[in-house]
């Protein structure tokens, strides 16, 4: 290698290890101050001078009024499974009759959609909120499944291009033996997609995952059994509570993380190939 390249080499990598750190460092704090044997923030020390697993321990299995971790884990879960469902159905059809079917307004719905998904969710909220309590729907986890599947479909563009490298041949070869649409659809064309499947169906789930904003709009009842992880451990940020459930907030960040990232270290290959596959054609 020359020593030009030599030099800019050093310099990316200086520079990407910076950024990592960067990255990194919060995180990590947040880790080591979970297990931390006080209650409160300490800032005057990166790690804690006492070890222990009792923020754990309490956000678990102590729940009391204002730490109610349990019902918001349940909560956001079955929000998050149901959206999952939903969506990736919505997603999967979607993009399915966008890239194998041939109908009248066909290109213009895609750009449609397509311009659709450039202006921000949160546009819409106000919107969103007064529709769903015109149908008394709000503060109710039915409107929040149905605020995260509503538009689903919009978000088709990858999955689309991962059917567009499916051969055309299998589909006709399918239609020859007179299967139809549908029959093609879910015996066909689904068993050749599981990346795709993999990589919608993470997308899915994670959006009620980790969503707030809409979250606490719809969720404003004040209720706290009602709420999800977000808006609780949010709720738990106030400052007359940071000296008592500081520690035990960072808890609850490190165990929402955790299946998260489960699922993506089971599922890493097919998220992968999902997004590469819907990446070669659009």
């Amino acid at each position: 290698m020359s020593k030009k390249k030599v030099i800019s080499s050093v310099l990316i990598h200086v520079v990407l290890t910076l950024l990592a750190v960067i990255w990194i460092t919060p995180i990590i704090w947040l880790i080591v101050t979970s297990f931390s044997g006080y209650d409160g923030m300490n800032t005057s020390r990166f790690f804690p001078e006492t070890w222990s697993i009792s923020n754990y321990t309490r956000i678990l299995f102590h729940p009391d009024t204002v730490s109610q971790f349990p019902k918001w884990f349940m909560n956001t879960f079955i929000i998050a499974i149901f959206t999952c469902l939903i969506s990736t159905s919505f997603v999967l059809m979607v993009s399915y009759a966008m890239s194998c079917m041939r109908f009248k307004g066909r290109k213009a719905l895609m750009n449609l959609a397509v311009m659709l998904q450039l202006f921000p969710g949160f546009l819409s909220m106000i919107a969103i909120y007064f529709i769903l309590k015109a149908v008394n729907l709000t503060n109710s986890h039915i409107g929040m499944i149905l605020v995260y599947s509503g538009g689903a479909g919009l978000g088709y563009l990858v999955a689309k291009g991962f059917f567009d490298t499916i051969p055309t041949s299998l589909r006709e070869a399918a239609y020859l033996e007179g299967a139809s649409e549908a029959r093609t659809f879910f015996t066909i064309v689904l068993p050749l997609s599981k990346p795709i499947i993999v990589y919608t169906v993470i997308s899915s789930f994670l959006t009620p995952w980790t969503d707030f904003v809409f979250a606490k709009i719809i969720l404003n009842s004040g209720i706290s059994t009602d709420w999800t992880v977000a808006i609780g451990l949010y709720n738990m940020l106030q400052r007359q509570l940071l000296p008592s459930y500081f520690s035990r907030f960072c808890a609850g960040g490190v165990l929402i993380g955790i299946p998260i990232g489960i699922l993506f270290v089971i599922m890493q290959k097919f998220y992968v190939e999902g997004i590469t596959g819907g990446s070669v054609k659009g």
